[in-house]
């Protein structure tokens, strides 16, 4: 399986014209790259309270199930990021009221010491209640687009054609 390329000129590509040059990647990456479903998509991405990430969390899912019932694989997968990304966001929020589980930012460091001794450094926890439940919401709709049966086959079609 191919990494997610970071190389790519992203502003020029419409992945919807060249699935062939998008990669699954891990996680969420590249949701806040590909085009034109992030500017399909982050408009709807909200997650300050249960009511709006429920809204949020529903759209965003009903736009996957679109992007499946059109084998429209990117968008699919897409769609499931930002759901991914709606549950870590919000649990990072109800976890630390900032925002910010770190110290120091350990991607904005050079060395591979200083990174693993950041990582160490964690902000104290203090878990919001109603950011929690936010991320419970999305959780559900994310679980969901995760073991969609066409979601899957679409993936294995994908990763067979384009990344192998």
């Amino acid at each position: 399986m191919k990494q997610f390329d970071y190389t790519l000129d992203f502003r020029a590509i419409d992945f919807r014209e060249h699935p062939e040059l998008y990669r699954v990647g891990k996680g969420e990456q590249g949701v806040l790259l590909v085009e034109p479903y992030k500017g399909e998509i982050l408009p709807f991405w909200r997650f300050k309270t249960p009511e709006i990430a429920r809204e949020s969390s529903s759209k965003i899912y009903s736009m996957f199930l679109e992007y499946v019932d059109r084998e429209d694989f990117v968008g699919a997968d897409m769609a499931r990021k930002f759901l991914q990304m709606g549950y870590t966001r919000s649990r990072r929020y109800a976890n630390h009221k900032s925002g910010r589980k770190y110290r120091q930012n350990p991607q904005k460091l050079e060395s591979v010491a200083e990174q693993t001794a950041a990582r160490q450094d964690i902000l104290p926890l203090a878990v919001d209640p109603v950011k929690a439940e936010s991320a419970a919401i999305f959780k559900e709709k994310w679980m969901l687009a995760k073991v969609n049966q066409k979601y899957l086959e679409l993936l294995t079609r994908h990763r067979q054609m384009y990344e192998i």
